[in-house]
């Protein structure tokens, strides 16, 4: 009976709720600031010591690519996130309620750090292969990228198939161990909001509206992603990096590749290090910001209206 009763916790209809809102309200966003997520993926991917600013690579972009390359690879991104989220924000609300017996006061910070690591790391278990795939697709037609990105990358399974087949299934999770570290991102994120958010309420008495969502929204991902940045940085080379390895292996013998391949999340930072100083490590942190705290503070306001509006509905046709 105990087990029927936490089984119904995992499957009710308030966790599709949240799921279903949070890709939704993840999307809206997403779209909206997507252009300041491709200059991040640039400036991230350079290895020149020059320090460019937000405008000036979207200037570069438009000017040499035209506008539409703002937007290269949005379809892909968005149906990676409309899982990623998915899967987010379900497990975390439903470990949430497993955990909890109804009463506010068992909630708290660290048990939000804890169930927000959790989810993180079961997704990223989940949806690493489509996150490779999508920095790779962002690259095409981009100066400097192999000719084998621009021909085999056009889709988001036509990618998950050539990197399966060209490096093997391990391939579709390249990153993964920066990306389990990184589940301190979300976790930090969800920490910081559900705190702020359980203190407004005691204030306001459960009243919120839009501008106090978009708020904490904002709050919680700028502190998540300035304690974070290094590790995202590394990250987006190591994902580039494999795939560069597995291009030059398919066309010589030469033995950089294999060096390439195998370079480890510490040898890439200590590799920033010595070339680029600690500023290396926060190379696109501008745009990262920009991009990061817009898109979560609209992703947030629409989730919470979203998952507001459809509770409403239910309870109506109750």
């Amino acid at each position: 009976m105990v087990a029927q009763s936490k089984l119904g916790q995992v499957f009710s209809y308030q966790n599709w709720v949240h799921a279903v809102s949070g890709a939704a309200g993840g999307c809206i966003a997403m779209s909206t600031f997507y252009p300041l997520d491709t200059v991040r993926s640039r400036l991230q991917l350079e290895e020149s010591g020059e320090v460019r600013s937000t405008k000036q690579v979207i200037k570069e972009i438009v000017l040499g690519e035209g506008f539409q390359a703002l937007y290269r690879g949005l379809g892909p991104v968005l149906q990676s996130l409309c899982i990623s989220n998915f899967v987010y924000f379900y497990t975390f609300h439903a470990l949430k309620m497993l955990t909890s017996n109804g009463s506010r006061g068992q909630q708290s910070a660290l048990k939000d750090l804890v169930l927000g690591s959790i989810a993180g790391i079961i997704n990223v278990f989940t949806t690493t292969p489509f996150w490779v795939v999508n920095t790779r697709l962002r690259m095409r037609n981009v100066a400097g990228t192999s000719d084998e990105v621009n021909k085999h990358y056009k889709s988001l399974l036509q990618g998950l198939r050539y990197v399966a087949k060209t490096e093997g299934i391990l391939g579709l999770w390249s990153g993964t161990i920066p990306s389990l570290m990184l589940v301190s991102n979300p976790a930090l994120q969800f920490m910081m909001y559900e705190l702020l958010k359980r203190n407004i309420q005691i204030f306001t008495g459960d009243q919120m509206g839009s501008l106090s969502f978009f708020l904490i929204g904002a709050i919680a991902k700028a502190f998540a992603t300035v304690l974070t940045y290094p590790l995202q940085l590394v990250q987006t080379k190591q994902r580039h990096r494999t795939n560069d390895a597995a291009n030059i292996a398919s066309t010589s013998q030469d033995a950089a590749a294999g060096k390439l391949k195998q370079q480890s999340m510490l040898e890439l930072m200590v590799s920033i290090l010595q070339h680029q100083g600690i500023a290396g490590l926060f190379r696109g942190l501008e745009a990262k910001i920009l991009q990061t705290v817009l898109t979560a503070a609209l992703m947030f306001m629409a989730y919470e209206k979203i998952a507001g509006l459809v509770k409403m509905l239910l309870k109506r046709n109750a």
